[in-house]
């Protein structure tokens, strides 16, 4: 079971079967691999599964021989001896969306193939942008915190105005997976929706039923915008002090993507004046400290970093690695490659 610590099969058969690293800690693999999709791998490959998976001696130990390699938070990087252990290594199949922390440019060098799972977590990441831009809207933070807080029953009612999202404006930054599912979302709730991408061009927002926008009117138009772009060298610090003063008075800003787009200190000095309001699931440190001003703030909406974390999209997470590994050992092109130009993504 996934949630075991699993060993070679014994025998002759066992040594002849492909071999499959899997770097993925037992509370993870409960969560990724499903019973059936776990079976499906073992029948394919004979597993050498790395519990303490970010101890860099346990992986060298553990590639050499090894087709196929999957990756999940914590696995150390494949650089250096590492990569020279795996000596057979063909696959990098990993469980999450950037694979920059994971792999070094000497893997794609290797003409190793590296795939991502990024397609499984669009889903739950867009629906929580979908929640927080519905409670900024309402103000149902505000309210949770009033009350919760022990106001008064007329002071607790008291809050900038509320609107609907049908016929709000509400702008995306990025024409990502997430952007995408997240556009798709607030459109069906009869949305206005703007987007600022520099790789969309007209025929794609035509399809997407969007407008496209330079990204100061994107923020200055806005009543919702929503972070959805990759962190990239050209995307560090975005939403500077100077872009985040441009949002309209009693405006929100969802963030589920990286705190790397937003100058932090700048979005806490905009909240805390209670100009904008937020909702944020990424941070600059995490864990957020337990003294941090944004958990005390009324305009604040904080989750620790758990957008993508559903029961359902974990266990696609799971399931499109391993099928990843099937491929390979199939002899069939990847499902989701990902190439050298992903290493621009800094997380």
């Amino acid at each position: 079971m996934p949630g075991s610590r699993d060993r070679p099969g014994p025998g002759a058969a066992g040594r002849d079967r492909p071999r499959v690293v899997v770097s993925v800690p037992p509370r993870l693999r409960t969560a990724f691999f499903a019973p059936e999709v776990w079976a499906a791998l073992e029948s394919a490959a004979e597993l050498t599964v790395l519990d303490a998976h970010t101890d860099a001696a346990a992986l060298a130990a553990a590639l050499p021989g090894a087709r196929a390699l999957i990756t999940s938070w914590g696995t150390p990087r494949l650089t250096g001896a590492l990569l020279a252990a795996g000596d057979r290594l063909a696959l990098v199949a990993h469980t999450g969306s950037a694979v920059a922390p994971y792999v070094a440019p000497e893997v794609f060098a290797r003409n190793i193939r590296v795939t991502q799972a990024g397609d499984a977590m669009a889903r739950p990441v867009a629906e929580v942008a979908l929640a927080f831009t519905l409670a900024l809207l309402h103000r149902v933070h505000r309210f949770d915190h009033a009350l919760r807080s022990g106001a008064d029953w007329e002071s607790a009612s008291t809050a900038p105005p509320r609107h609907e999202i049908h016929g709000s404006e509400i702008g995306v930054i990025g024409a990502s997976r997430t952007g995408r599912a997240y556009i798709e979302l607030v459109r069906a709730l009869g949305a206005r929706v703007s987007v600022s991408d520099p790789f969309l061009d007209a025929e794609e927002a035509a399809r997407l039923g969007v407008r496209r926008v330079s990204l100061g009117r994107l923020l200055r138009g806005s009543r919702v915008v929503a972070v959805h772009a990759p962190a990239t060298a050209a995307t560090r610090r975005l939403l500077d002090a100077r872009r985040l003063a441009s949002m309209p008075d009693g405006a929100g800003l969802v963030n589920t993507a990286r705190s790397w787009l937003v100058d932090e200190e700048a979005l806490l000095a905009e909240v805390r004046g209670g100009r904008l309001d937020a909702a944020i699931d990424v941070f600059d440190t995490e864990p957020l400290p337990v003294d941090h001003p944004f958990r005390t703030l009324p305009n604040v909406l904080l989750t620790p970093h758990q957008a993508a974390g559903t029961a359902e999209g974990r266990l696609r997470l799971g399931a499109s690695a391993a099928d990843e590994v099937r491929r390979l050992l199939d002899g069939r092109e990847p499902a989701h490659p990902v190439g050298p130009e992903a290493l621009a993504r800094v997380h």
